[in-house]
């Protein structure tokens, strides 16, 4: 920790120095108040301590200059004139504390002790800060698809608004991630980011943590609780599953759109709400206005700016990409996957998208051990997904589309070990069907029942 000690009594100056630099702080001195601001704007200090009279220019003014300079110097004042306005007037400047001369020693470093805590936790929480932030930064939006670069333009191009974002998407494509990034890109970064999952909570209770309560507004409410609206207040509310939502609820969310205030659950006075609101769902809210689930009004007061998500399927070509994210993610980056592994990845379906995506790496990771990822580390359902390559050639004299199909039947019998079902599935068809194509064959394909033949079709 680097200190300054401003005085223009030369004795006392050198006895702090002394007792300081025993205690194991760097120490500088200045003899006056202007030698005191030529210090601070050559080198960074973490503490000022300055006697408050001094010829020229006094110890108020070096505490208002010190702050104007450098805002994240604290700055301990000594007096031996003190009276409440001095005291006052020097904490109202921005000072930390201030001592009455004569003091003791410990009782100015306990000062200086505190000071440091408060500095370390500030440094920690700039720390915390910026590892909260950094994943959503607009850079970290992972892909290079063009469906994915379009996902990137509108959230630079939304994020610098107030604007009310709708984002539209399958379960698991992201849409609380792309929150993050709409919020921490804003300039609300600094204030909260509040999610609530609307689909998790019975109405009465979604009520009451949205927009609060008044002591015996209910049963149970035996003190006033804050909603999230007015705990978010600065910043921006995620509303996931928006399409959930009571309609007793869509009334009060959409005056809260409408005129950005509400009132807690049995109060009566009005909450002002400066919040920006970013909501999400995989329901089709035009079809649940439709079907009169879903108020017109609020529809579209939320889809000022809709974001469409794409699934993890039409953007395959951002897979290796992500296995790398997430690896990175799980503490093993330079983890080597092999080719055939993001092969057969790049192939199956993903219906859970990037969450299914990111669990199955996971398992990956504590299968491959020391060793690469591969094929054997996917879950057997990824490993069997092969695509069989298909290199098409007509000759003149034609084909037979019927012999074609039955020696890939064949093929997938093979491959499943005779198993109909797997076969059926191998194929992309139920297993009814493959016994239809197998009755049709002169060829004696066995179409009798297997070992699971329980099992529902597909």
């Amino acid at each position: 920790m680097k200190l300054l000690i401003v005085d223009d009594e030369k004795k006392i100056l050198m006895l702090l120095k002394q007792f300081l630099q025993d205690e194991g702080y760097e120490v500088e001195t200045a003899e006056n108040g202007f030698k005191a601001i030529e210090r601070i704007q050559e080198n960074a200090f973490d503490l000022v301590i300055t006697d408050l009279k001094m010829s020229g220019k006094d110890g108020i003014s070096v505490l208002k200059e010190t702050k104007a300079l450098s805002p994240r110097t604290e700055v301990i004042m000594m007096t031996a004139y003190s009276s409440n306005e001095t005291a006052v007037t020097a904490l109202k400047e921005g000072a930390y504390d201030y001592l009455i001369k004569p003091f003791e020693n410990n009782e100015l470093n306990l000062l200086i002790k505190r000071v440091e805590e408060k500095q370390q936790l500030k440094k920690e929480n700039i720390g915390l800060k910026e590892k909260l932030e950094t994943p959503y930064k607009l850079d970290n939006i992972i892909g290079r698809s063009e469906s994915i670069r379009g996902i990137f333009g509108m959230v630079k191009q939304v994020a610098s608004t107030n604007t009310t974002v709708l984002i539209l998407g399958e379960s698991g494509t992201g849409k609380e991630l792309i929150s993050k990034s709409i919020h921490y890109n804003s300039p609300r970064k600094d204030k909260p980011f509040i999610a609530v999952h609307c689909a998790a909570m019975a109405e009465t209770l979604l009520e009451s943590e949205l927009f609060g309560h008044e002591k015996g507004s209910f049963t149970g409410a035996h003190v006033r609780k804050l909603g999230r609206f007015e705990l978010a207040k600065g910043g921006s509310i995620f509303l996931d599953e928006i399409g959930e939502i009571a309609p007793s609820i869509q009334v009060k969310l959409l005056r809260v759109l409408q005129e950005r205030e509400f009132f807690r659950v049995g109060g009566e006075s009005v909450v002002k709400a400066d919040v920006r609101v970013i909501a999400a769902t995989n329901k089709d809210l035009q079809q649940a206005v439709k079907m009169g689930e879903f108020r017109e009004d609020l529809f579209y007061r939320l889809n000022v700016f809709p974001i469409t998500l794409p699934p993890l399927r039409d953007r395959k070509d951002d897979i290796p990409e992500l296995v790398r994210y997430f690896i990175k993610k799980f503490g093993q980056e330079g983890k080597e996957v092999k080719n055939e592994a993001i092969v057969r990845l790049m192939q199956y379906k993903w219906t859970g998208n990037l969450r299914e995506l990111e669990n199955v790496i996971e398992r990956a990771l504590l299968f491959s051990g020391n060793g690469p990822i591969t094929t054997a580390c996917l879950p057997g359902h990824i490993q069997e997904n092969q695509v069989i390559p298909v290199s098409v050639y007509i000759p003149d004299e034609g084909v037979s589309l019927e012999r074609i199909e039955h020696e890939y039947i064949l093929k997938a019998i093979e491959k499943a070990k005779g198993n109909k079902s797997k076969a059926a599935k191998l194929l992309g068809i139920t297993r009814r069907a493959l016994y239809s194509r197998m009755e049709r064959f002169e060829r004696g394909i066995s179409p009798e029942t297997d070992e699971d033949e329980d099992e529902d079709d597909m």
